[in-house]
């Protein structure tokens, strides 16, 4: 096989190969986690079914079996939260939760903070796009974010935005960076198109992208000739 055509097969097959790794990367971390809140209820399953039959319970004790039990188990009871938490008493026994929460200073400020994060992702802001690019690290280049919220500064009164700006191509993962609004390029994405866009590192995107604020004042001020 001619040297060339080998090196051609090679990054045929690794570029083919790669999407379907971070595919796996993303969703074995998270069936990992979701798994893994499962796991507690697997073992008193599994301790239960051991009282009363020994064998049968050491040999349900494989790994592909326990992952699966537990798996169906978080989803299963994330789907009864969610049923529950659209109904009136479950709304009150959440809040009833939080308040208990908010008693509890370490714990409030994680919990409380990641709750609000949640919330101002699924809906929709009021007078700011969402999804805007930012300039991070360093101005010329240019990372998408979530805009959270919208604050004064003191003093000059402009108006700065916090905007979390997720990882590729583990979103989970992020920076948060406070910006003036006004140095904030808008976009129309959706939260989808974002996210595709930030775990595809790139490759899922639109054929053209916003203009900077900064960029269209600077072609205004050119002059023509």
């Amino acid at each position: 096989m001619q040297p060339l055509r080998l090196k051609r097969y090679l990054l045929t097959g690794l570029l083919t190969f790669i999407p379907l790794w971070v595919t796996w990367l993303v969703f074995k971390f998270v069936l990992g986690m979701l798994a893994g809140i499962g796991a507690p209820i697997v073992a008193a399953l599994l301790n239960a079914v051991a009282l009363v039959a020994p064998r049968a319970a050491e040999s349900m004790k494989t790994e592909w079996l326990t992952f699966s039990v537990a798996l169906v188990s978080t989803l299963a009871l994330l789907y009864l939260l969610g049923f529950i938490a659209n109904r009136v008493i479950g709304q009150r026994f959440i809040h009833a939760f939080d308040s208990l929460l908010a008693r509890i200073p370490v714990v409030q400020t994680i919990y409380g903070g990641t709750k609000k994060l949640m919330t101002v992702l699924q809906n929709k802001p009021s007078g700011v796009q969402r999804v805007v690019l930012v300039e991070f690290p360093r101005r010329g280049m240019k990372v998408a974010g979530f805009v959270t919220r919208v604050m004064l500064e003191d003093g000059s009164g402009r108006e700065m935005a916090a905007v979390f700006i997720p990882t590729t191509p583990n979103p989970t993962g992020g920076y948060l960076v406070v910006v003036p609004l006004n140095e904030l390029t808008p976009t129309d994405w959706t939260m989808d198109q974002a996210m595709a866009f930030i775990i595809s590192g790139g490759a899922v995107a639109p054929n053209t992208l916003p203009a900077s604020p900064a960029a269209l004042r600077r072609d205004q001020n050119i002059p023509h000739t």
